[in-house]
């Protein structure tokens, strides 16, 4: 089987990309729009990775069915303005029959021959009969989609603590695990809400960090060993993992900050505090 032209494209909301058969449209550059067919619905979709020859696959991709066209991408913003409009009537209907649920977001496709509506609630909910009444209000094929706090802070958007928006509004295409244990060994303060993003889970950066940590953690002496160092003996009240360098007390009570190729443990680890794993147990 030759070789085919493969591109990866983002349809609106969806944050992974998708590989589309390019065949026919090897020309296409990044940014570019284009319609396909999804699992749901047929969707305008923005371009990320420009097709390219890729080695056969075993199951077949779809093809990308055309360019979107001007008139496409115009009917498409006027139907984002439409969204607010559409939320509220939804909000209206739910709260006729009392579900247990909070709209989030409306999503139109391109055409507006379907329509999305994003939730959370505490449990499953039965809105089979807000459907019915939804399908009288558009005419549009109607989804209700129940999401997680994650995909939930995806959608909101928002400031993560760094200042920055956050990662999984900008460029995340699949959410990283990240653990409380990542932020114990990352020496972390581990109140409530020291180590959650918004979504109430932890932090993503937790993961992308922790390889530095594990790589640098073995040459830093833990908080409450004691270390010989150029001024003496004293024991380590502070560290800084990513500069490598620790505070240390010395036996006068002078405190000082050394790297840790100018200090030598003199005692083997003490516990990790909070009941957490010591480099050894790892």
């Amino acid at each position: 089987m030759p070789a085919r032209p493969v591109a990866g494209l983002r349809v609106r909301r969806v944050p992974q990309i998708a590989y589309y058969d390019a065949t026919g449209f090897e020309d296409l550059r990044t940014n570019e729009y284009v319609i396909v067919d999804t699992e749901r619905c047929r969707e305008a979709a923005r371009v990320i990775i420009p097709p390219a020859r890729a080695a056969p696959l075993d199951a077949p991709l779809r093809p990308i069915l055309r360019r979107a066209t001007a008139l496409d991408l115009t009917q498409w913003q006027q139907l984002k303005l439409c969204e607010p409009e559409a939320l509220a009537q939804c909000r209206a209907l739910v709260e006729k029959h009392n579900l247990p649920m909070k709209l989030l977001t409306a999503e139109y496709n391109f055409d507006g021959s379907h329509i999305t509506f994003y939730f959370v609630a505490d449990g499953r909910v039965d809105f089979r009969a807000l459907v019915k009444d939804l399908a009288m209000v558009f005419p549009a094929r109607v989804e209700l989609w129940q999401i997680g706090p994650r995909d939930r802070a995806k959608l909101i958007g928002g400031l993560s603590p760094c200042g920055r928006e956050i990662c999984c509004e900008r460029f995340l295409d699949l959410f990283p695990k990240a653990t409380i244990k990542m932020a114990k060994e990352q020496d972390m303060p581990l109140g409530p809400n020291a180590v959650t993003g918004l979504c109430g889970r932890p932090l993503c950066c937790l993961a992308y960090e922790q390889p530095t940590y594990q790589a640098a953690r073995g040459r830093v002496p833990r908080v409450g060993e004691m270390v010989l160092c150029e001024r003496g003996k004293g024991h380590v009240i502070a560290r800084n993992v990513l500069k490598e360098c620790v505070t240390v007390q010395l036996e006068d009570g002078v405190t000082m900050t050394f790297p840790v190729d100018q200090v030598k443990p003199l005692a083997p680890r003490a516990p990790a505090p909070n009941g957490g794993a010591t480099d050894e147990d790892e």
